[in-house]
């Protein structure tokens, strides 16, 4: 993990900038549909009894995609959020607003967000990582 980060730090930004504007620009992995393309986050809770789990979830996909996202996850978290206490009853609205925030706004249209850039060079380095483990073996 260590070694990840420091491979990560070394890959330079004009090739993060050239794969991450690659992405932006293609098409939609989930839909296939026109983009721009950017990570879209969306937010879940789930809740049994003294047991809560809580998660955030990037999305790289169209807006249209994400919005989907969003708003599935916070009915998910509706419905099944509430039933642990007490985290249950504290995370379930926040992760509902969470999703509903992000509903109303959307990253810029224009360039790849800082999350989408992050992610490109994090699936870089691993791609090297894989590689060199592939020459060692």
């Amino acid at each position: 993990s260590g070694y990840a980060l420091t491979v990560s730090r070394k890959i330079p930004q004009d090739i993060v900038d050239k794969h991450a504007g690659e992405i932006h620009r293609g098409l939609c992995p989930k839909c296939h549909g026109n983009g721009p393309i950017d990570v879209h986050m969306s937010y879940r809770v789930y809740s049994l009894l003294v047991y809560t789990s809580w998660s955030s979830r990037p999305h790289i996909c169209c807006r249209s995609c994400g919005r989907k996202s969003q708003i599935g996850d916070a009915l998910f978290s509706l419905l099944f959020g509430w039933w642990g206490f007490p985290w249950g009853l504290l995370v379930t609205p926040v992760q509902v607003v969470r999703n509903i925030v992000n509903v109303m706004s959307s990253p810029d249209e224009l360039r790849p967000s800082e999350k989408l850039r992050n992610i490109v060079r994090q699936n870089i380095a691993s791609n090297i990582l894989t590689e060199e483990q592939k020459k060692a073996a």
